[in-house]
C-alpha cells in the first residue's frame, strides 16, 4: 500500500478548504481556461494551445515515450518562465491550490516544484474535471434548497434594474442575466462582449449560489430556459417557476423610454440592430422588416421601439407566463412609476415590503 501523497488536496475538502488558499492557479492550456475554470483562477499554462496539441498528436502518431519526453521539457520551460515573472515576490508562507485537466501530470509538476522551493503547494484531486463534478451535484442541491421570489413584468418594464435596486436594499438576488452576459431577448447581447461558455455559465450559477444562504429567499427575474445561447439548468429553472410571483408593472411609454436608455448602442450601430430584428422575419416577413428598417434608418426609434413591444414583445409574454409561471397572480404587481431612479427604487422597497406581508 503506498503512502498517501501529502500535497494533494482530496476532492472532498475542496470547498472546506478553498478559500485557505492564497491562490488558486489552473495550469491548463488557455483555450482549455477560457472555456471554463475555478472562479477567481489565475491561468498559468505549463503547455500553451498549440504545444498542447503537439503533444496529443506526438502521444498518438509516435509513442507515448516519445511525447513524454518532449512534455517535460516544454513543461520545465513554461514553469521556470512562470516562477521567474509571476512568483519570486512570493514570501515563504504562500499557499497555492494547482489544477490541470484531471490532477495528473501537468500540476503535478508544477506543485512539485513549488514544495521543493518550499512553498506549501496543493494539488487537486480529479483536477477540473472533479471539480466539474462538483458544480453539476452542487447545482442540483442548491437549486432544490432555495425558494425564489420571481419578479415578472413585459419587456422593458425595468425588472433587471429593480432587481439590482433589490439587492442595494440588502435582499440576496441571482441575476441570471448578468452571469449570463445577455438580456434574454432576441437584441439582448451585450455589445463587445461575448456570452461565457455553458459550463461557464453553470459554474457561475453555483459561484453565485453558494455565496447566498438558503434559509433566505432569492429574488430573481422571470426568465426563458434559455439567456440568449445559455440555457439554465433544469432543475434551478424548474425550481424558479414554482416560486411566488410579483409583478413589475409599467406604462408603454415608461417602457419604451428606459428601452432607449439601455439599448443606446443600437441607435449608433444602425447595422447591427438591423441584423438583430432580421433573425424575426420568419415571424413577420419581409414586408414588415423592411417598414422596421426604414423607421431605423429615419430614426423614429421611438415609435418602432412601441411597435415592437405591442406586435411581438406583448403577446410572447401574455402567452407564457401564465404558462411557465403557475403562481402568478394578475393582482399582485407594484406599479414602476417612471424610469427614474427614484422610481426604481421605490418599485424595488414595493416588491421587497410585498414578500414581507405575504
Amino acid at each position: 500500500m503506498q503512502p498517501s501523497n501529502p500535497h494533494i488536496l482530496k476532492l472532498d475538502q475542496f470547498l472546506s478548504k478553498l478559500d485557505q488558499f492564497d491562490l488558486v492557479i489552473d495550469v491548463r492550456s488557455p483555450a482549455e481556461f477560457a472555456l471554463d475554470h475555478i472562479p477567481d483562477a489565475v491561468n498559468f499554462p505549463v503547455l500553451s494551445n498549440d504545444e498542447r496539441v503537439e503533444i496529443g498528436t506526438l502521444y498518438k502518431q509516435v509513442s507515448p515515450f516519445a511525447a513524454k519526453k518532449l512534455g517535460a521539457a516544454l513543461v520545465s520551460r513554461n514553469i521556470a518562465n512562470h516562477l521567474e515573472h509571476h512568483l519570486l515576490e512570493m514570501p515563504r508562507e504562500w499557499r497555492p491550490l494547482i489544477y490541470c485537466w484531471r490532477g495528473g501530470e501537468r500540476s503535478g509538476a508544477f506543485t512539485h516544484i513549488l514544495n521543493r522551493i518550499g512553498w506549501k503547494a496543493m494539488q487537486l484531486e480529479g483536477g477540473y474535471q472533479g471539480f466539474r463534478r462538483t458544480v453539476i451535484d452542487g447545482l442540483e442541491q442548491e437549486a432544490n434548497d432555495f425558494s425564489f421570489q420571481v419578479i415578472c413584468g413585459m419587456t422593458g418594464s425595468g425588472k433587471t434594474r429593480v432587481l439590482q435596486e433589490i439587492g442595494e436594499l440588502g435582499a440576496q438576488i441571482l441575476d441570471l442575466e448578468g452571469l449570463a452576459v445577455h438580456r434574454g431577448s432576441v437584441l439582448g447581447n451585450e455589445p463587445n462582449i461575448d456570452q461565457p461558455s455553458q459550463k461557464g455559465f453553470e459554474t457561475a450559477l453555483w459561484n453565485a449560489l453558494r455565496k447566498l444562504d438558503p434559509s433566505k429567499p432569492v429574488f430573481v427575474e422571470s426568465e426563458s430556459k434559455k439567456v440568449g445561447g445559455l440555457h439554465v439548468p433544469d432543475t434551478l429553472m424548474e425550481k424558479i417557476r414554482n416560486g411566488s410571483c410579483v409583478e413589475l408593472r409599467s406604462s408603454t411609454a415608461t417602457r419604451v423610454s428606459w428601452l432607449i436608455r439601455e439599448y443606446h448602442h443600437f441607435l449608433t450601430d444602425t447595422d447591427s440592430f438591423k441584423g438583430k430584428l432580421a433573425l424575426l422575419t420568419t415571424h413577420y416577413g419581409k414586408v414588415q422588416m423592411s417598414k422596421w428598417n426604414e423607421a431605423i434608418d429615419a430614426g423614429n426609434f421611438p415609435e418602432l421601439v412601441e411597435e415592437l413591444l405591442v406586435k411581438h414583445y406583448d403577446p410572447s409574454y401574455q402567452s407564457s407566463i401564465v404558462r411557465n409561471f403557475p403562481q402568478y397572480k394578475l393582482e399582485n404587481f407594484v406599479q414602476l412609476e417612471s424610469d427614474s431612479d427614484q422610481a426604481f427604487t421605490k418599485a424595488a422597497k414595493g416588491i421587497v415590503a410585498k414578500l414581507k406581508t405575504s
